[in-house]
This record gives structure tokens, sequence and C-alpha cells, in this order.
């Protein structure tokens, strides 16, 4: 029976992941080197997961943290020599992949919020928005449930910037008014 896609064997499995692990900006979990490598049908989480632990004992890759891992120089040499190997499509996919992942991260970076409880029972979602320079904006919103709580919050998350504009352009206009 012919294999389709081009993850053949654990070979391939570890130049992609060397690949991948070459773009990513900040250490990563084993799950999200999956998610990111998963760009061919034949590649499996099982496949991943046995990789990771060869690729860390080889020194290709190291574990910093629990389940967060970054490419060596070692790796990272491997990487450059290997990844020619790597089928145009697969490689595309991963690339992009990565850069997506990379923006996000880096957008995560700027956002705080949480839920609180509050002592009469409500929650309190506290949420914030910084740049380089600091803090761009706090904002501190009651919900009645934990569900409602977690609503706003996802919420905020997904659209932080766009809350943040609407603030501004409806205090500026108003002073602007006067």
């Amino acid at each position: 029976m012919e294999r389709r896609g081009f993850i053949h064997d654990i070979l391939d499995v570890k130049i992609l992941i060397l690949y991948v692990m070459s773009l990513v900006e900040e250490p990563i979990s084993a799950q999200t080197i999956y998610e990111l490598c998963y760009q061919d049908d034949c590649l499996s989480y099982f496949d991943v997961q046995e990789a990771i632990p060869q690729m860390v004992r080889s020194g290709h890759l190291v574990e910093e943290e629990f389940d967060r891992y970054v490419i060596t120089d070692k790796g990272r040499e491997a990487g450059e020599i290997t990844q020619d190997s790597i089928a145009f499509p697969v490689k595309e996919r991963a690339k992009q992949a990565v850069e997506t992942h990379n923006r996000t991260q880096k957008r995560d970076q700027f956002l705080r919020s949480e839920v609180i409880q509050r002592e009469n029972g409500d929650f309190a979602v506290r949420m914030g928005l910084s740049d380089f320079q600091g803090t761009l904006m706090e904002l501190e919103l009651t919900a009645p449930t934990l569900q409602q709580a977690r609503k706003l919050e996802r919420a905020y998350r997904k659209n932080a910037e766009i809350v943040y504009q609407a603030v501004m352009v409806a205090l500026l206009e108003e002073a602007e008014g006067e």
C-alpha cells in the first residue's frame, strides 16, 4: 500500500521539528511543537512524542523548563543542513503556522486579564493593555456570574486593540466637543 503525504519515517519528523524549532522565538511545549509541525496527514502525535525525547538525548533540543523546549546550536546547524529535504508544501505551511504562533505570542505579552471573585459574589474582570513603553489602559468590569466574567475575559483578549481604540475615540471626541 502506498503512503500518501511527505512524512514517512522518524527522520522526516525530526527534520521537520528542527525546522519549526529554528523559527519559533520562545520555548514551546511538546503539544505546540506537534501543532506547528502537523502540516502533513502522515504525521501523528505519537511520532512527535517519540522524536522529542530522542532529540533531547542527542543534544538537538533542550528542555528549559518542564515541557518547554528550545533548539540548541547543534540542532540549528543540523536543521540548516537538512531543511532542504522537507517537501516545499509542508515547509511553507509550517513556516506560516510558526509565523502566526510568533505573532500571537508577541501580542499576548502585552495583554493582561484576570477574573477575581468579590466578597458579594460578583466577579471582577481586570484587563490591561501595554506596549513597550508601559501601560496603555487598565479596565475593570463587573460580571454577575463566573460564566459571564470568562466571556468578558475571552472577548477582551480577542479584541483588546478594538476596545482600546473605541475608548480613545469616545473620550477624545467628547473632549473635542467641549
